[in-house]
């Protein structure tokens, strides 16, 4: 047995002893130098020096070197593994004010995560005894040494009023618990897994990645040519002429196929190294998209060189380097999804809010920002604002159709809005015209039945039609079937796993390109970002932003003789409720205002794009937004985080697990069947583990709660997972079957 005399911070495996003196002298330094990133150099220092006194309790030092060894730091609500509390008192009584606040709430929360105000409070006031217990072991007076004059709130937390104040005293502990979480695990994992250090880093400078992509990008440059090849390269210049200009927010507006996704990373590298900011992170809002973008990524970069951070991805990808970048967004290139990322920002728990510091000082592309939730953007904008205000974040809004977070666009009552965003692509470039290679055609007002339409798709051999329901889009492919014996058409909903149709994506872009015709019917999920190439898309009558979008599906490359053709038809059934169908409303006002001056809409106009999203953001509900932001005035950083979700809650995963015996009612296997039972069979021998649980992702499929909980073809596993092995509930080509479940509503399956 180990010298109990030792005050001790963790035993390894092996019985190696970490001191704990050591360890929280490992932690101030860490934390110490993440905390200089947002002006708390000092705070983040004391923040790690006091973050585990509670370890220099008789109570612990007996349990750590006893019985629990290695599972003795995990936290637990009372009894001597709570060893959080007493640096968080210490923090309080001696520093006082904010500042001591700020130091008790990250140090209190460095496990269990950031707690509500009123339960903080409480829990200091029946844990007083705690301290006491650290007092009597006498620790290093060095250890228990602060100099609360040396410590102060950053200058940018002063906003003048006392609401917004308290705004940016909430983001400021949220950085501030950032910075101790990532150095609390650093110096843990250095101690624990020494090997994980040399995993860590090893990335390209942003300046060796800025002469990759131009390289590569020149490359591409020669061997172009046309119309849409001029427009990327005119793009590409203006991106990077505009990225020698000052740190801030940026628009880049530029029409679908115009070349945004690298010609933003040229941006981004280029204002990077210019400025000395720290890394790329691109926020995506669809997995299907952010797979393909981080492909494309890597081909230029280097699979090396580029961290994928989303619950989606492939475990093949996942390296240990990708793994452990993940957890902290350290590394020059992040892709991630706008899910991770927002949630990140107002999350309360230690896993997620540890990588918040790296936006500080960074370069943040958001892509396709338009699909972000309305509802949420009080929140969104006020944070995304404080980061380029005042923490040197440069901010860069990448869509084509813009939604311009600014005054004259958000509603009148907002009190948060981006300031002085700059447009990468100057009006003069006159994009729009010069890039637009679809001529739309509105098919009139009266709806269209599925069956009818499936008349006017079958008369082209290759087509993309967009509907607004997943159960639409079955419909209309089996009245292709009936009209044109087509069963080759492809089918992409959110019915089917996202293996499922990462496969079928992958299908149909190889049939494009070798010049197969195809047909596809899909849902919006296809809309923003995916890299395909129709020569004619039906869409359903939707928002100007969905329409648009649409629009980059047909003739995107330019290679027609002619204009590609839009069909926008009138669908038999309605958006679902809420954003979607407010704003197809909208379109309808708008259409109708502009027929009666005697012209049609333009779906391309960036004044048309300003137009929509002013009317839409003044007749949908920002309430719950503005409640989160009353939430963080008061404090209540676990209200916030269980308020602050962008994907509706009341969905539960279902995970595609499928042995099939015998003869297969499948007309092929379903991508990744194996991993999926391989998976299952692993948490029913060993238990839920984070990696058992990513591995699944790839295989699910969202149901509606009250359809999981009435379903008879499913099976629990361990408690929390729902799986789906009845072959006959699963199609190779629809995905999930809601009729083969059990009893159910229509409308449960709409999104």
């Amino acid at each position: 047995m180990a010298n109990t005399h030792v005050p001790l911070a963790h035993i390894d495996k092996d019985g190696r002893l970490h001191l704990l003196v050591d360890h929280l002298r490992g932690v101030e330094q860490l934390a110490r130098k993440l905390g200089a990133r947002f002006g708390a150099a000092e705070c983040g220092g004391l923040a790690g020096r006091w973050h585990d006194l509670g370890k220099f309790s008789g109570d612990f030092q007996t349990m750590i070197h006893g019985v629990y060894g290695l599972e003795a730091h995990i936290e637990a609500e009372g009894g001597p593994r709570d060893h959080s509390t007493a640096g968080a008192l210490l923090a309080r009584e001696r520093i006082g004010d904010d500042v001591g606040w700020a130091l008790a709430w990250c140090i209190a929360g460095h496990h269990a995560g950031l707690s509500d105000e009123a339960d903080l409070n409480d829990r200091l006031r029946r844990k007083r005894e705690l301290l006491d217990r650290v007092l009597e072991k006498e620790p290093p007076s060095e250890i228990l040494q602060a100099a609360p004059s040396a410590l102060e709130l950053p200058t940018w937390t002063d906003r003048g009023t006392e609401a917004d104040d308290a705004l940016a005293f909430e983001f400021f502990v949220r950085l501030l618990f950032s910075a101790l979480c990532d150095a609390d695990f650093l110096d843990t994992e250095t101690f624990h897994d020494g090997d994980s250090e040399s995993a860590r880093g090893g990335f390209a400078s942003l300046s060796d990645l800025r002469m990759t992509l131009d390289v590569y990008l020149d490359k591409k440059a020669k061997a172009g040519a046309g119309a849409v090849h001029d427009v990327r390269q005119d793009v590409r210049r203006a991106c990077t002429t505009a990225a020698e200009l000052r740190p801030g927010a940026f628009s880049l507006t530029v029409p679908t196929g115009g070349g945004k996704t690298l010609a933003s990373m040229a941006f981004a590298l280029r204002h990077a190294e210019l400025h000395g900011l720290d890394r790329v992170i691109v926020a995506i809002p669809f997995t299907s998209i952010i797979e393909q973008t981080a492909d494309e990524y890597r081909r230029v970069f280097g699979a090396e060189n580029v961290v994928e951070h989303h619950s989606a991805i492939d475990s093949a990808k996942e390296t240990p380097r990708n793994r452990l970048a993940s957890e902290n967004w350290d590394a020059p290139i992040v892709v991630t999804t706008t899910v991770q990322l927002f949630e990140s920002l107002f999350a309360n728990r230690t896993s997620k809010a540890r990588k918040l510091h790296s936006l500080v000082r960074s370069v943040l592309v958001l892509d396709e920002a338009q699909v972000v939730v309305p509802k949420l953007l009080p929140p969104i904008v006020d944070m995304v604002s404080s980061l380029v205000r005042d923490l040197g974040t440069t901010l860069v809004i990448s869509t084509a159709t813009q939604p311009a977070w600014t005054r004259d666009i958000l509603p009148r009552g907002m009190r948060w809005f981006l300031e002085n965003v700059r447009e990468i692509c100057p009006a003069s470039l006159d994009l729009p015209r010069r890039i637009q290679r679809v001529c739309p055609t509105f098919m009139g007002e009266a709806s269209v039945p599925y069956s009818a339409l499936a008349q006017f798709v079958a008369q082209h051999p290759s087509s993309l039609s967009i509907v607004h329901r997943r159960a639409d889009a079955r419909v209309l492919c089996e009245h292709l079937d009936q009209i044109a014996g087509d069963t080759e058409a492809l089918h992409l909903t959110a019915l089917m796993a996202p293996a499922h149709r990462s496969a079928v994506l992958g299908n149909l872009k190889k049939r494009l390109k070798s010049g197969h015709p195809v047909r596809c019917v899909a849902t919006q999920l296809v809309e923003a970002g995916v890299d395909i190439d129709f020569p004619v898309v039906f869409r359903a009558m939707a928002g100007i932003d969905a329409l648009a979008q649409a629009a980059g599906r047909c003739n995107r490359e330019g290679r027609l003789s002619g204009l590609g053709q839009l069909f926008i038809f009138t669908a038999e059934t309605e958006p679902p409720p809420g954003v979607l169908r407010t704003a197809l409303s909208v379109t309808k006002v708008m259409r109708s205002a502009a027929m009666a001056a005697g012209r049609e809409l333009d779906l391309f106009s960036p004044q048309t794009h300003a137009d929509f999203f002013r009317r839409l953001y003044a007749n949908v509900s920002m309430e719950g937004g503005q409640n989160i932001q009353e939430l963080r005035t008061e404090r209540k950083f676990g209200e916030v985080a269980q308020a602050f979700r962008l994907i509706e809650s009341g969905m539960v995963p279902v995970v595609i697990a499928l042995r099939v015996h015998g003869e297969a009612p499948l007309t092929e296997p379903v991508p990744g069947n194996t991993a999926a039972c391989a998976a299952v069979d692993e948490i029913v021998r060993h238990g839920v583990s984070r990696t058992r649980m990513r591995a699944l992702q790839r295989f699910t499929v969202n149901l509606p709660r009250r359809v999981v909980e009435s379903a008879a073809a499913l099976r629990l596993v361990d408690d929390t997972i729902h799986v789906l092995e009845n072959p006959m509930a699963y199609d190779a080509r629809f995905g999930l079957l809601p009729e083969r479940l059990s009893n159910f509503e229509p409308e449960d399956f709409i999104v």
